[in-house]
């Protein structure tokens, strides 16, 4: 069992584990900010996925993709792929899509909101209200829009809230370990 300080320090090593493997070959993306703290939101994706229980009827089968989606502008590049390659959360795959735009049958069971020309972060958290989606938004693309999971800085740490009461409106369980190791929970 992880304590509460070991799950992010985890996160923090395959983060720059990643970071360093990329180094100056990342390739140019719209959006793409680079660095370490990019590389630990991307594992940060998966890695709640995994203290979520979604409805049945979500996924298309037991063994059924669970599609993590970034929407707007890619501020990931290539570092959210290589941290999902290989991975499942219980028998489900990982796969990533990018969309310009989120709607409520875009098919995503996490949902990155970065927004961007063709619909603002505030827009896309409107298409899924009320959906079986984990939305997460993020403090440096806005403060204003928040998802169920925020991810923000804190003491020079990538940590997270999380809203528990949106949650259980868009028909998502969020596990108590994942709770514990929020900073903020707003019920």
């Amino acid at each position: 069992m992880e304590t509460r300080r070991a799950l992010p320090a985890r996160i923090a090593t395959v983060a720059a584990a990643l970071a360093c493997a990329l180094g100056a070959a990342a390739p140019a993306r719209a959006g793409w900010t680079g660095g370490p703290e990019m590389a630990v939101k991307a594992t940060y994706l998966y890695k709640l996925a995994r203290f979520v229980d979604w409805p049945a009827g979500v996924y298309g089968g037991p063994t059924a993709a669970l599609t993590i989606c970034v929407q707007g502008l890619d501020p990931f590049g290539p570092v959210l792929d290589l941290a999902i390659s290989g991975r499942t959360v219980g028998t489900h795959p990982v796969v990533v899509r990018r969309l310009a735009k989120l709607e409520a049958g875009s098919g995503c069971q996490v949902a990155y909101l970065a927004g961007g020309p063709a619909q603002s972060s505030a827009q896309a958290l409107q298409a899924v209200e009320g959906q079986p989606v984990l939305t997460v938004t993020d403090e440096a693309r806005g403060a204003l829009a928040r998802g169920i999971v925020h991810l923000q800085r804190v003491a020079g740490r990538v940590r997270f809230s999380i809203d528990a009461s949106q949650a259980e409106e868009n028909g998502v369980a969020i596990s108590s370990k994942l709770l514990k190791l929020a900073v903020a929970v707003k019920r």
